[in-house]
């Protein structure tokens, strides 16, 4: 027996064995098992496993890093056991229940769509090339002219830029049955039916050169070279009657009839329902897109510049794929990459100077990082770490991003390609566009960045303890105390503690010590009446506040010790202070209800923690595909004798540790 084989029958049996594994599939790094009964996986023996590099619970999978490679090999030992695998997307039903019904429908889009992107992309920089190779100018560096180009190595660079978009609709199709749970060849070969050399094609078509097939004397019949959403729509529903059709036909007969049928009656409702329906209202949207990317004077830069960020934090940007690709299909440019590259590059200098002009350290080792992250093209950890946080900055973002757009509208700047923006899209623009798409991203960047270093950001050391309300536009940094003995106003001898997480708490004899909590979990701050359960919103457990996370950790918000933790659901945890005061930081609304599922505790009952430690890990997918509020109440217990009074930070977006969530002021006598 080899060592991948032993390893394999070890993870079978640490998990519960054979009968509680329902799936598993395999990532690039981690064999990911869907189980019938958490509690039955012993997660110590799993550790234990050799070449284990770690395992938890995420997006409702029991998920076993081994690493590149080796995982590949351990999942075929497993399926050399005879359990029976699935796909990763199968593994991924559970998230896909999230959110409402626009943003799983967006979701499934963009899950579409995102695998065939990167092939997109290299055609756009084979196109990019091509445009660079050909230039007068640099052909003059070699002493060449245009006309000296080989006609051979026009036809390769011809089938380097146009294979992907000539046959976009098989990729369409097979890509759809795929995330459908179809056979992805049969979504191949109807894609590929729907550009067939015997239709007309709908370039020569639409140039005129070319006439469409009228069947039944009314049904004009064309190729669908370069369309994206009848091959959708086809591969939907497609996928939808494969199945159907698996589950009547008899075994002896479904690899016969199965594809048969399938592709019979797609082809036919494609070409004659489907693909003409659809057809126009594809040509409706890319000529509605098109109205508005041709508005004179900038108008077009100037809204999609100052509104694509606002788009991108609602989380259906991925709509916009579906528009470049089109744009790409039919034009062969992209203006619509050179606006949103702008409002890209506006956000990442708005980050830029919060980061530059903090002084506060954590602070900055966050904003200045995001800030090149938006550079290089991902904006979400610029906006919703640092921008957002603050709101000015984001605000000051825009219309750094509306200023560039509209350049660039003025410009007529359009790119030869899609997904890269900001640094790597400059690849898009060798074709004669470079100077002016840089001089935009710089106006964009600098409009931004001097808007957010005047108006947007204020540092204010000056604020008092609870520090400037998160989105007013600053933070303050904590006053630093010292360990040693002070003396109060009666000149008693008295205690200080020395601050794990300024400002900590300062002990004084017969008089209120003052314990700042910091923020347990990263998100937007809410008051406690807002809460949707009548127990926390009318503070019969107590004052605090709570917080919608943004991000699924919960650490501690001072030195303390776990008092309680809920070991079987995993949703809540009390901490203790050495002063007494005690905080509850309870995960989500009714989440006792999914019995830990989607929770993994990393504290137990009476350890000592240091603040910023990790408490607890949630899957805000399992939370919202429950159905229920993930907003997290931080309370301070009624009934401490000690404490006299819980103030409450203002709401706004916050930062775990980073920013207050709310003052607990106690009696703690100093003992003789």
């Amino acid at each position: 027996m080899n060592d991948n084989q032993t390893i394999a029958k070890q993870v079978v049996q640490a998990i519960g064995g054979e009968e509680n594994m329902v799936s598993f599939a395999h990532c690039a790094t981690r064999l990911r098992i869907m189980v019938r009964d958490k509690d039955k996986i012993d997660q110590e023996r799993v550790e234990g496993i050799d070449k284990v590099k770690g395992a938890f619970f995420n997006s409702g999978q029991y998920q076993i890093i081994f690493g590149t490679g080796t995982v590949n090999r351990i999942f075929e030992e497993v399926e050399k056991l005879g359990i029976q695998s699935t796909s990763k997307e199968d593994l991924k039903d559970q998230g896909k229940k999230a959110g409402n019904v626009f943003q799983r429908a967006v979701r499934t889009f963009g899950d579409v769509f995102v695998p065939i992107i990167p092939v997109l992309v290299a055609t756009g920089l084979f196109m990019g090339l091509r445009g660079l190779l050909t230039q007068p100018q640099i052909l003059s560096l070699f002493g060449l002219a245009p006309e000296d180009i080989s006609s051979n190595f026009l036809l390769f660079t011809q089938v380097l830029t146009d294979t992907a978009f000539a046959f976009l609709p098989a990729l369409v199709a097979w890509s759809t049955f795929r995330v459908f749970g179809g056979s992805p060849v049969l979504g191949i070969v109807l894609g590929l039916m729907l550009v067939n050399p015997a239709l007309p094609n709908a370039y020569a078509v639409a140039g005129g050169t070319a006439e469409p097939l009228i069947m039944f004397g009314f049904i004009p019949v064309v190729g669908y070279q370069g369309s994206v959403l009848p091959a959708f729509i086809m591969g939907l529903i497609g996928a939808k009657l494969e199945k159907v059709l698996r589950k009547r036909i008899p075994e002896a007969l479904d690899l016969i009839l199965t594809p048969f049928l399938t592709l019979l009656l797609m082809i036919t409702l494609g070409l004659f329902a489907i693909g003409p329906l659809f057809h126009s209202l594809e040509t409706a949207v890319l000529n509605a897109t098109t109205y508005v990317l041709d508005l004179p004077f900038g108008i077009a830069g100037l809204l999609i510049g100052a509104l694509h960020q606002i788009v991108v934090v609602t989380g259906v940007h991925h709509i916009f794929n579906f528009l470049e690709i089109q744009l790409l299909e039919r034009t062969g440019v992209n203006a619509f990459n050179a606006i949103i590259t702008c409002a890209m590059a506006a956000q990442g200098a708005a980050c830029l100077a919060v980061g530059l002009k903090t002084k506060n350290a954590q602070l900055k080792a966050l904003a200045l990082p995001s800030s090149l992250s938006a550079l290089l093209g991902i904006t979400e950890p610029a906006i919703f770490g640092v921008n957002l946080r603050y709101m000015k900055p984001f605000v000051m973002g825009l219309i750094g991003g509306a200023a560039g757009g509209f350049l660039a509208s003025l410009f007529q700047l359009a790119g030869n390609g899609m997904a890269i923006t900001v640094i790597p899209g400059t690849l898009l623009y060798l074709n004669g566009q470079l100077p002016m798409y840089i001089l935009t991203n710089l106006v964009a960047m600098a409009v931004a960045f001097v808007l957010t270093w005047l108006f947007g950001y204020r540092d204010d050391t000056s604020a008092g303890p609870t520090g400037q309300a998160a989105g007013s536009g600053g933070t303050a940094p904590a006053p630093a105390w010292s360990e040693g003995v002070l003396e109060n106003a009666a000149g008693d001898s008295v205690r200080t503690v020395p601050p794990v997480f300024a400002p900590a708490l300062v002990e004084v004899a017969d008089e209120p010590g003052t314990l700042t909590e910091l923020v347990p979990v990263t998100g937007t701050l809410i008051a406690l009446d807002q809460v949707p359960d009548p127990g926390f919103a009318g503070k019969q457990m107590g004052e605090g506040i709570a917080i919608e996370p943004s991000e699924g950790k919960v650490y501690a918000p001072f030195d303390g010790i776990v008092a309680h933790v809920i070991k079987k659901s995993k949703h809540a945890v009390i901490l203790e202070h050495a002063g007494g005061a005690q905080v509850l930081i309870h995960v989500g609304i009714d989440t006792v209800s999914l019995k830990g599922e989607g929770f993994v505790l990393h504290v137990a009952t009476g350890e000592h923690v240091k603040a910023g430690q990790l408490l607890i890990e949630f899957d805000p997918d399992v939370i919202r595909g429950a159905g229920l509020s993930m907003v997290t109440p931080v309370i301070v217990p009624g009934g401490i004798d000690s404490v006299l009074e819980v103030c409450p930070a203002s709401p706004g977006a916050v930062i775990a540790g980073l920013d207050k969530v709310m003052q607990v002021k106690y009696v703690v006598p100093v003992s003789s």
